[in-house]
C-alpha cells in the first residue's frame, strides 16, 4: 500500500472515530444522577426517581417549619445559612458584580473556571478556578419573597436535590436567557435529564414561594419579586 492509500485510511479512520463518537452522544439508553434514573427504549421512556421525590418531600416540609419559625425573616434565614456552612457574602453592588458572570443575587451554585476565580476573588474565597456554592447579597434590607425563592433553592442543593451540578445550571442559565432554543436541540440524554432537573427546582421553589404568600397577604405581585424585579433588595 502507497504513502497515499495509507494517508486516505487513516483520515478515513479519524472521521469514523468522530462519527461513532456523536453517535454515542446522542443514541445513550440511560442516564443517572444521584437520586434518580432514566432509562430509554425503542416504545417508552422509565424515570425511576422514588428517592428524589422523598427527598423533595423532605425539603417542602423542613422549608414549611424553618420558614414558620422564622416568620420568614430574611436575616434569619441567612443565618441558618451560615450555620449550615455555605457561605454568606454582602458586597457593594453585588446585582452589577454578579451580573457580568451572568449570575443573580442569592444562591450562586458551584462553578469552575474563569467564572470560579473572578467569583472567589470578589468575595475573598482564595485563589482556585473552582467555587463553592454560597450566597451573595448587597448590603440593605432583603426582599422577603426573592429570599424565600432562594432559600428554597439553596435548601435544595444542602439536601441532594439534583440539578445543581455546573453544567446542568449552566444549561439553565442559557435556557431562561435566550430567545432561541434551537442552540439546546443537540444536548445529550444526560444534559437534557440535568436541565429538566434545574428547571424542577426552580418551578419547585416559585410554587412555594408564591404559595407561601397566597397564605400570608395573596401578593399578586410575587413573581415579578421573585424573578427579575430589582433584585434582591426592597
Amino acid at each position: 500500500m502507497n504513502i497515499f492509500k495509507r494517508f486516505i485510511y487513516f483520515i478515513l479512520k479519524l472521521q469514523e472515530k468522530q462519527l461513532v463518537k456523536r453517535l454515542d452522544k446522542h443514541l445513550q439508553t440511560s442516564t443517572a444522577n444521584k437520586t434518580s434514573k432514566t432509562i430509554l427504549s425503542s416504545n417508552i421512556t422509565v424515570t425511576l426517581n422514588a428517592e428524589t421525590e422523598k427527598n423533595k418531600e423532605l425539603v417542602l416540609n423542613t422549608v414549611k417549619e424553618i420558614v414558620s419559625g422564622t416568620k420568614n425573616n430574611p436575616n434569619l434565614l441567612l443565618e441558618y445559612i451560615k450555620s449550615r456552612g455555605t457561605k454568606v457574602v454582602k458586597l457593594n453592588n453585588a446585582d452589577k458584580i454578579l451580573a457580568l458572570i451572568c449570575e443573580d443575587e442569592g444562591l450562586v451554585c458551584e462553578l469552575n473556571g474563569l467564572e470560579a476565580l473572578f467569583i472567589n476573588i470578589m468575595t475573598d474565597s482564595g485563589f482556585s478556578f473552582k467555587s463553592k456554592p454560597m450566597f451573595i447579597l448587597r448590603d440593605g434590607e432583603i426582599e422577603p419573597y426573592y429570599m424565600l425563592h432562594q432559600f428554597y433553592k439553596w435548601f435544595s442543593l444542602y439536601k441532594g436535590l439534583p440539578g445543581f451540578d455546573i453544567e446542568s445550571q449552566k444549561l439553565f442559565k442559557m435556557y431562561l436567557n435566550s430567545n432561541d432554543l434551537k442552540s439546546m436541540e443537540n444536548l445529550t440524554l444526560d444534559q437534557m435529564t440535568g436541565l429538566k432537573e434545574a428547571i424542577a427546582r426552580d418551578n419547585e421553589a416559585i410554587d412555594f414561594t408564591v404559595n407561601y404568600a397566597k397564605s400570608t397577604d395573596g401578593s399578586k405581585n410575587v413573581l415579578n419579586k421573585i424573578k427579575k424585579d430589582g433584585g434582591a433588595n426592597v
